[in-house]
């Protein structure tokens, strides 16, 4: 299959050995569209189009539950099961249980692994011991993101890449084009383990002490840890992250010990109140976390720093690809920037692409909602977005359009739902 790829402002068509078969100037998406959907630069790939919709290891788990199937990112997915509300509560309160087989797994050996990741990733891979992991992005030479990812290092010489689904293919093809083109005599091996491998993610105040019954190990973990563990006779990588703003583990083991490991977390969890979660869920508690999602927060067009997510970005480093965009973004300030926010009146819940405007009385467009939703634990609209950059301090007033009227919002700092005390 082919796979587009944009690089230096170009836009190219890779086939599967990474090789291209013509290149074209990419889209001018106009700057007033605060935030370019990439789908703009898939639907000319007609073999992407109309493809049988995957299915991860537990999904006769989740039908045999009742949960609601849709599409996400090529997959059969669930949305929910008892019902978005409920889960979300579930999550906050107690724990939910989340499929998250979707995700890519890529494996890097060798003695070059760590300088050959570490040109590719924005963070620092170096400052990591075994059996620690960090956020961090892939991006195009013009800062522009391809994806948001954890990168665990499992070894002296090994590391770890959990990617988004919808990125999977795409990310695999820009990290074999390096390889092929800019890094060919580095020493290292290089593994897509993604079609064997399944992960769920176990999420809430209770996640620790449901863990602990299957992996004891698990729960003396810190956050961003992963540790290789035990599970009916394979290995079983648990780390300490999630995607949900509270404490929680995600696991990673071979496909066809899937829904047995699901189904024992369930049935120790449910006495303390272990929810099954879908991707409804999911949405809410990462929107309340202030977490950015590929396609919506992170697109071809946006970099990690207009993103906020400069944090993610090791600009000490010597070299990576992205480097001097992002340095000089860095240093002159950018023209936008991605903010939280709260409706602070009764309105419907915002919505992506919903216009955001100046509350200063200028009646002025400044920006788009990319994320947005109705919080269960807040019981108001939230989202976040792109706006100009005079407007994204924590606090500012401003205005999001909904249904043609214009609802009162202010900025606020992530997460925007905190725990009391």
């Amino acid at each position: 299959m082919a796979e587009l790829h944009k690089t230096g402002g170009k836009v190219a068509l890779y086939s599967q050995d990474c090789t291209p078969f013509f290149r074209a100037k990419r889209p001018k998406s106009g700057r007033k569209l605060l935030c370019a959907r990439p789908s703009a630069y898939t639907a000319r790939l007609p073999s992407m189009e109309e493809t049988q919709l995957k299915r991860t290891p537990l999904f006769d788990t989740h039908t045999a539950l009742g949960a609601r199937m849709v599409e996400f990112g090529g997959w059969e997915m669930p949305v929910l099961y008892s019902g978005i509300a409920q889960e979300h509560h579930a999550v906050r309160q107690a724990a939910g249980l989340f499929d998250i087989s979707h995700m890519g797994e890529f494996l890097f050996d060798g003695p070059d692994a760590l300088k050959f990741l570490n040109q590719l990733l924005t963070n620092d891979l170096a400052k990591l011991e075994p059996g620690q992991g960090q956020y961090t992005l892939l991006c195009q030479d013009d800062g522009g993101v391809i994806d948001d990812l954890y990168a665990y290092r499992l070894g002296d010489t090994r590391y770890l890449l959990i990617v988004n689904a919808s990125r999977l293919e795409i990310d695999w093809m820009w990290i074999k084009a390096q390889r092929n083109s800019r890094h060919k005599s580095l020493q290292l091996e290089m593994n897509d383990r993604s079609g064997d491998l399944a992960a769920m993610a176990l999420q809430g105040p209770k996640a620790a002490k449901i863990i602990a019954s299957v992996f004891p190990a698990a729960a003396e973990l810190r956050k961003n840890q992963i540790a290789e563990l035990e599970f009916g006779g394979a290995t079983a990588w648990v780390s300490r992250t999630g995607y949900t703003g509270e404490d929680g583990f995600e696991l990673v083991v071979p496909s066809e010990h899937a829904a047995a490991l699901w189904d024992k977390l369930m049935s120790l969890g449910q006495a303390l109140g272990l929810l099954p979660a879908g991707l409804g869920a999911r949405d809410t508690l990462r929107t309340e976390a202030g977490y950015s999602l590929y396609g919506h927060e992170l697109t071809f067009d946006t970099t990690p720093i207009e993103a906020a997510l400069g944090w993610a970005v090791a600009l000490d480093k010597p070299s990576f690809t992205g480097r001097e965009t992002l340095t000089a973004q860095k240093q002159d300030g950018v023209s936008r920037r991605c903010v939280a926010f709260k409706m602070t009146g009764k309105s419907a819940p915002p919505r992506e692409q919903y216009k955001i405007f100046s509350a200063d009385g200028t009646d002025r467009e400044i920006g788009e909602v990319t994320s947005g939703t109705q919080s269960p634990s807040l019981g108001c609209g939230i989202g976040l977005g792109y706006v100009e950059t005079a407007h994204a301090k924590s606090g500012t007033g401003i205005e999001i359009e909904i249904r043609n009227r214009r609802f009162p919002a202010e900025v606020v700092k992530r997460p925007i739902f905190q725990k009391p005390g």
